[in-house]
């Protein structure tokens, strides 16, 4: 009996650890906040932020529009009102907002109002799409970025809309090891990542504004 007893316990006091860690496990896991920004060619946005610590996961999609679970066809093709955008994952423990945001300025052309880079048009326009929450900060590294730049600032702050992921194939794309005919030839999807962001200009202009503050131009 008093083994059976003791038994009871010990099973007793293992349900509750497991239980305590697995709310602990939610509760980190609803701490997690999202931030949404465009900055023209999405694998672009998402590559420079997963670098970031903190920073959980960065999805490529499409804010800001009209039409609901937009393809790329659609978006790109134009009037749906959409921008290329990712949605970005992060620990504000870690890494936050306004720190997310001052690093998106300095790595994109704020200045250009009529997409970014060699990618013209309104799917490829810059914006940060900010909860009410987060809305003071995005306007605030706004302002400090227009500082100090000595430039005007085009980037909206809008409000943040639906987002919608593009299809996998869009994913990782810097990562990823596919083959795909480029005007280059065939490369790996990696290599042909790099090769469109090298011959876009993407860097070389945001060296060009920003100097040394810019955090992703190699």
């Amino acid at each position: 009996m008093f083994r059976s007893t003791n038994l009871k316990m010990f099973a007793l006091a293992g349900l509750i650890v497991v239980g305590l860690f697995a709310q602990g496990k939610q509760a980190n896991a609803a701490e997690l906040e999202t931030l949404t920004l465009a900055g023209g060619c999405f694998w672009c946005v998402e590559a420079d932020f997963e670098k970031v610590r903190g920073v959980k996961q960065a999805v490529s999609g499409f804010a800001g529009g009209t039409v609901k679970n937009p393809t790329y066809k659609q978006v790109t093709g134009g009037g749906t009102g959409h921008y290329e955008a990712v949605e970005i994952t992060f620990d504000p423990d870690v890494v936050s907002a306004d720190t997310l945001l001052n690093l998106f300025f300095r790595s994109i052309d704020p200045t250009d109002a009529g997409g970014q880079f060699c990618d013209r048009g309104e799917s490829y326009r810059s914006a940060v799409f900010a909860t009410s929450d987060q809305k003071a900060a995005a306007q605030k590294a706004k302002a400090d970025a227009q500082s100090a730049l000595g430039q005007e600032i085009v980037t909206p702050i809008l409000a943040a809309d639906e987002f919608w992921p593009a299809d996998e194939y869009h994913q990782d794309y810097h990562k990823g090891g596919k083959l795909v005919l480029t005007r280059f030839g065939p490369k790996s999807q990696a290599s042909a990542y790099k090769a469109y962001r090298d011959a876009c200009g993407r860097d070389a202009r945001v060296k060009e504004l920003w100097g040394s503050d810019a955090p992703f131009a190699g």
